[in-house]
């Protein structure tokens, strides 16, 4: 049974497809035309997966920005324009001729991808962050992906960390995902998240604020695992050495919550492998 998997991200997006032994066979990616917006990403994913000429027997999608998954329609993307209330699984369905179709929040994706095939194995719950363009979280238990009530679970790039911080695109000011994503750290230093992270004084400063957003992960959910994916998370023992020093100074002294802080096994792929087991275990 083959998957057509889809990763769709503020900064590029990977399909992919997966034989019935769940082995990729096919990949291809490209950075997003964000003037483009939606029209211009549905037009190459269609050229694309013409080309591969594969009959595909379901798709999984990891959208990044906010699902209904109970719905199953886009809620928005603050990155890329027109994807607001839009019924993507449907267009999947009448474009590419795929019955089998289901989508959720990229994160809880690659928490899907990372628990079962990457750095998540064995650890339960788990807490996946992508750290790229944007910042999202997911959440996986014993019992699968933790959405909450209304599809919006682990949405931790909007919580405030600098009450007097500088205004994010969602309207608040001081967010997670505005102090740390990638997006805001190039417009705010004229340097890419790659160059900045060679510079060991911005790290020493930048893992402040990334701390402070994950003791928020740690204290309320003690997850047994932390794998944050995402192209900053790339850095490697650069980021992650004085993150986890940062973390142990900041968490309450009197916590034993772990601290247990990895990047994705998967590299660039967790959400396309999360996309698969969505789409197998959706159904």
């Amino acid at each position: 049974m083959n998957t057509l998997a889809l990763d769709i991200g503020g900064t590029k997006f990977t399909i992919a497809g997966f034989d019935g032994a769940g082995r990729m066979t096919h990949r291809h990616s490209e950075a997003t035309d964000r003037e483009g917006g939606k029209d211009w990403m549905l037009a190459r994913i269609a050229e694309r997966v013409r080309v591969w000429d594969i009959a595909f027997d379901r798709c999984g999608i990891g959208f990044g920005g906010p699902v209904n998954f109970e719905t199953q329609m886009v809620t928005l993307s603050t990155h890329v324009g027109g994807w607001a209330d839009f019924d993507f699984c449907g267009w999947v369905r009448s474009e590419l001729l795929i019955d089998r179709v289901v989508m959720d929040n990229d994160a809880n994706v690659g928490a899907l991808g990372e628990g079962c095939h990457g750095a998540g194995q064995g650890h339960r719950p788990l807490f996946y962050m992508t750290l790229s363009t944007g910042i999202g979280g997911g959440i996986l238990t014993e019992h699968g992906i933790y959405r909450g009530a209304d599809s919006y679970a682990g949405e931790l790039g909007h919580i405030n960390i600098d009450p007097n911080g500088p205004s994010c695109l969602c309207g608040s000011n001081g967010c997670f995902e505005r102090m740390c994503c990638g997006l805001w750290m190039e417009k705010d230093f004229g340097k890419t998240a790659k160059e900045l992270l060679d510079d060991s004084e911005f790290v020493a400063s930048y893992v402040v604020k990334l701390a402070r957003g994950l003791k928020a992960c740690i204290m309320i959910l003690n997850p047994s695992r932390i794998v944050i994916g995402g192209g900053i998370s790339k850095a490697g023992d650069k980021l992650f050495v004085p993150l986890r020093a940062e973390l142990r100074r900041q968490i309450t002294a009197w916590s034993r919550a772990r601290i247990d802080v990895v990047p994705a096994a998967l590299a660039d792929d967790s959400v396309l492998y999360g996309a698969v087991e969505l789409a197998r275990y959706s159904q």
